[in-house]
Parts: C-alpha cells; sequence; structure tokens
C-alpha cells in the first residue's frame, strides 16, 4: 500500500492505539495540545512545521493562545487518512513536550 492510499479503518484504528490523545472524525486525525503559554504554542507549530514541510504533508492548524488544534487527511487521497498522516502524527508526538 502506498503512503497516499486510504487507510481502512481497522488500520485507522490500530493506529490510534498507538496514538495518545489522538482521534478519527470527519476523515481526519485530530487531536488539541495545551501548552504552557502563547510562546510554547507558537513554538509547537514552527516545530512541527519543520516535520511537515520535510514530509510535503501539511496539517490543518488552529491556534489560540496556549491551545493548538491539528487535523491531518491527505487531500491528494481525495480527504481521507492516509499513513502520511499517521506518520506525522507519529512525527509530532515525538517531540511533543506538552
Amino acid at each position: 500500500m502506498a503512503s497516499r492510499d486510504p487507510l481502512s479503518d481497522r488500520a485507522i484504528q490500530d493506529a490510534l492505539a498507538e496514538l495518545d490523545g489522538w482521534r478519527h472524525e470527519d476523515d481526519k486525525l485530530k487531536k488539541t495540545f495545551e501548552l504552557g503559554d502563547f510562546r510554547a504554542a507558537i513554538s509547537f507549530i514552527v516545530r512541527m512545521a519543520f516535520f511537515a514541510e520535510e514530509m510535503n504533508h501539511h496539517p490543518e492548524l488552529e491556534n489560540v493562545y496556549n491551545t493548538v488544534s491539528i487535523a491531518l487527511t491527505t487531500h491528494d487521497a481525495g480527504g481521507t487518512v492516509t499513513q502520511m498522516d499517521v506518520d506525522l502524527a507519529k512525527k509530532i508526538e515525538s517531540f511533543s513536550w506538552v
């Protein structure tokens, strides 16, 4: 299976078992992070941006003060969850200091 092929519901559930706090909703992997303050939230976004750009896979982001909400979906795959989304979620978890 290519990294841009849609994942089955079972594959998504298996991936979520390894991604604490992530959920599958609206054909996206989603998680909200609460950081210490606005600077920490922006630093988190910047760090994540380097991983996303390296993968050429860009999340949907929302930031309000110290809260960052992330939604991952693969637009090239019709707006479904693919292995690329899972891989980016894992990278985000690897550096998350929340």
